[in-house]
């Protein structure tokens, strides 16, 4: 299937992609994951997106669902759904081409009545080689923006 023209920015990361990272916030203990993304081309000028993270045993912790759009060359946008009650609007810049760039990007949030609240959060992604890493930051439950999530994925 083409790849939509829109894509051709983020054509490098259509995969799946898997790697350890970690976490930290001040409410919570540090602590280490794995963390897997899929990125789907489905001809439209969307990637369908999916991420997983597995505990160091092997169990089930965080995923979320969502699209990611480019509509011009060096904009790019994300939506984005989890199961802890939020919903995210990402927006941002793309820099860099090929195999090497870098997503900067903000997001609205808006939380369900039952979820924790979680006011803004900052994803960065950097593409480079063979490596994607990723840092996700997030100003909730009474804290400013913080650094939260840290990790390093190869394609599978």
């Amino acid at each position: 299937m083409d790849l939509h023209p829109n894509l051709t920015p983020v054509a490098e990361l259509v995969g799946t992609w898997r790697g350890p990272g970690r976490g930290e916030y001040p409410t919570i203990e540090p602590f280490e994951y794995t963390e897997e993304l899929t990125f789907t081309n489905v001809g439209k000028p969307f990637l369908v997106y999916l991420q997983r993270t597995w505990s160091p045993a092997g169990a089930p912790m965080h995923m979320e669902s969502g699209f990611l759009r480019v509509p011009s060359p060096d904009v790019v946008e994300f939506t984005i759904a989890q199961p802890t009650g939020q919903s995210e609007l990402a927006e941002g810049r793309i820099t860099g081409s090929g195999a090497d760039f870098t997503l900067n990007l903000r997001s609205q949030i808006l939380n369900s009545g039952t979820a924790k609240h979680v006011e803004e959060t900052e994803r960065n992604y950097r593409r480079s080689g063979d490596t994607i890493t990723v840092d996700f930051s997030m100003a909730a439950v009474g804290e400013p923006m913080t650094h939260h999530l840290s990790s390093t994925l190869r394609r599978t």
